[in-house]
């Protein structure tokens, strides 16, 4: 790819990687196929939809399973999001943790 096909793809989905793995991805990309980038970002996930699935739905651990979190999915869903503390807690966590889960995804791919 060329470094300004590489620069909009990563600007256009900036705000849903994590920032410390934007230049490792960047660096990756420059030697990627296009078809295979395009592949690697076409199904990202978004902070503010994982923010309202783990409102809605964190005391059941359903934003873990969705991260590949599936231990700790389990136990958050044996204990309840672990009696309301654990599900607010990741109230404030998950946005950060969608973006590590999207950026470890693309590293992944390309």
């Amino acid at each position: 790819m060329t470094r300004e096909q590489v620069d909009q793809l990563i600007s256009v989905n900036v705000d849903k990687l994590a920032p410390e793995f934007i230049e490792t991805i960047r660096e990756r990309l420059l030697d990627a196929d296009e078809g295979v980038a395009q592949a690697a970002f076409a199904n990202l996930k978004g902070s503010t939809m994982m923010f309202l699935i783990a409102f809605f739905l964190g005391g059941y651990g359903v934003d873990r399973f969705m991260l590949g979190e599936t231990g700790l999915g389990v136990a958050k869903l044996l204990t309840c999001g672990g009696c309301g503390i654990w599900a607010l807690i990741d109230l404030f966590t998950v946005g950060g943790r969608t973006k590590k889960y999207n950026a470890e995804k693309i590293l992944s791919q390309i």
